[in-house]
């Protein structure tokens, strides 16, 4: 178990988060979902994604924004944007830090920005694309946190 945790805000996209679900269990990563969800979590595609490692992964499902912040865990929220932030390997990361990623279609809202402005990081991608996958990303900006924190 490492000391992180990866928040999907309103995920849209089944096999998105059932490969994060899948990189949670392989690193011992709490996943938080928030509603709405854009899929059922019985959904075929979220299950398929994630195989027969869905029992590994310590997941939590909050019905809002607000009943996470009341009740989820305490520590630092470092937000994702694709263009926005820190570039990730200039970010200092913590041990207990919240990598909170918003939904693959429009990403987080302003008002979940403004709660921590200072923690937003973005991974640095040119102008050929308009954002890496949803997935691809959780990847990266949570092994950069784990061997930073380490290193």
């Amino acid at each position: 178990m490492n000391d992180f945790s990866i928040v999907l805000y309103e995920p849209e996209i089944p096999p998105n988060t059932g490969n994060i679900a899948r990189l949670c269990a392989g690193t011992g990563t709490p996943l938080h979902l928030i509603k709405p969800l854009g899929f059922s979590i019985s959904d075929k595609h979220l299950k398929r994604a994630g195989l027969d490692y869905w029992p590994h992964v310590d997941l939590h499902v909050w019905d809002d924004w607000n009943e996470f912040r009341l009740s989820g865990p305490r520590g630092r929220l470092v937000f994702t944007s694709a263009r926005r932030g820190i570039n990730l390997f200039d970010f200092n990361f913590k041990s207990g830090d919240i990598l909170v990623f918003g939904p693959e279609t429009r990403g987080l809202p302003e008002a979940v920005f403004s709660e921590e402005p200072s923690t937003a990081v973005n991974i640095p991608i040119n102008d050929n694309i308009r954002s890496l996958n949803l997935s691809t990303s959780a990847g990266i900006l949570l092994y950069q946190a784990m061997g930073s924190v380490r290193s």
